[in-house]
């Protein structure tokens, strides 16, 4: 297994491309079957898997025609609510960020 945290960006592209390659080849399915299921262009998926990348149009329209559309859940999950988060709303959402208002800086070591 590779680490993805000590990937560049190419190669995470790279990887992405091989998974749905392979997960595509796994359904036994061409890839002008997927592209007619998904709606997209042969040129898209040929450079997906090249490892090229493509839009996350694209990228969702791919994962659905292959059902794993849900594996964006894992992929990004819903962010909680942190506990001091949660003290202080008063049943609003948060709807941004503080940032560095009333804080010091770190200092670096």
């Amino acid at each position: 297994m590779n680490d993805i945290n000590e990937m560049n960006d190419s190669a995470i592209l790279d990887l992405l491309g091989k998974r749905v390659k392979k997960e595509r080849l796994n359904q036994n399915m061409t890839q002008t079957e997927l592209v007619q299921r998904a709606g997209i262009n042969r040129t898209v998926l040929t450079r997906l898997e090249n490892g090229k990348g493509c839009t996350l149009s694209s990228l969702v329209r791919l994962l659905r025609s292959l059902g794993k559309i849900n594996q964006l859940d894992l992929f990004l999950p819903e962010p909680g609510v942190s506990p001091i988060q949660l003290s202080r709303l008063t049943g609003q959402q948060r709807q941004e960020a503080s940032g560095m208002r009333g804080r010091r800086p770190e200092k670096v070591k």
